[in-house]
């Protein structure tokens, strides 16, 4: 199995990176695990992770609330760009719409909130050496200069471990996360092909020619899986997506 898995991913178009970890045994299989890659959306699960973490340490309260203006409105994915006015909302409402909805607005009102140096300089707290957020989302100007956001694979299944595991910062923080994640409404990639009696706790990303999912899968012996695939086609990594999270289950 490990074989094949392997080979859909050497055969995939694009640059890919790939990596799974067996929480039972320990089993791992990696493909370009150390690599950066561009992050799409997927970048939202170590924010939410600092941001709890900041939460934790006392620098900030989940119950604190942020004017959302209407010049911060992103388009596409979330339900903030669909109010008519500018509603106030609290931190952990913003990151529950930032996870479960990919909400791009809650992304970048926390971004600037919360600021991204303090972020970057908390992903290197958390051990995300290369993770790192060189924009906001939808910053034109700074993607012309060629600033993208970036995962490691190995890092976010490292984040994701330890979030399974209740040792990212405490048991609570671990779990408050990890329900979070567990709210996910897009759901056609690692979950796919996977029965409903199995839950996926995970956060996807997506963009022209990007399209990554990662998270945890309780299988009867549970697993985190990490999928990053730049300048690819999409719809065919998705199935591959699709297919290797389901062999996952069966190793």
């Amino acid at each position: 199995m490990r074989d094949l898995i392997l080979e859909k991913l050497n055969t995939a178009q694009g640059k890919v990176g790939f990596y799974y970890k067996n929480l039972v045994t320990e089993e791992e299989i990696a493909f370009n695990d150390n690599d950066t890659f561009l992050a799409a959306s997927v970048i939202k699960l170590p924010i939410v992770a600092e941001i709890f973490r900041q939460v934790a340490l006392g620098n900030a309260q989940l119950s604190e609330t942020i004017t959302v203006k209407n010049n911060e409105k992103m388009p596409s994915c979330g339900a903030l760009n669909l109010f008519t006015n500018e509603p106030e909302v609290d931190i952990k409402t913003l990151c529950n719409l930032m996870i479960a909805l990919s909400d791009n607005t809650a992304t970048n009102v926390l971004m600037k909130y919360f600021s991204i140096a303090k972020l970057n300089k908390g992903f290197q707290e958390m051990g995300l050496a290369q993770t790192k957020i060189n924009r906001l989302l939808f910053d034109e100007t700074a993607q012309k200069q060629g600033k993208e956001n970036v995962i490691v694979p190995k890092e976010i299944g490292y984040l994701l471990e330890k979030i399974y595991r209740k040792t990212f910062v405490n048991e609570q923080v671990s779990t408050e996360i990890e329900n979070i994640l567990l709210e996910q409404q897009i759901n056609h990639k690692i979950p796919g092909k996977l029965p409903d009696s199995i839950k996926v706790a995970h956060k996807t990303g997506e963009d022209d020619g990007i399209t990554n999912d990662v998270g945890i899968v309780y299988a009867p012996e549970p697993f985190v899986i990490v999928f990053a695939a730049n300048d690819t086609n999409v719809p065919e990594f998705e199935q591959t997506i699709r297919e290797i999270s389901y062999q996952c289950c069966k190793l």
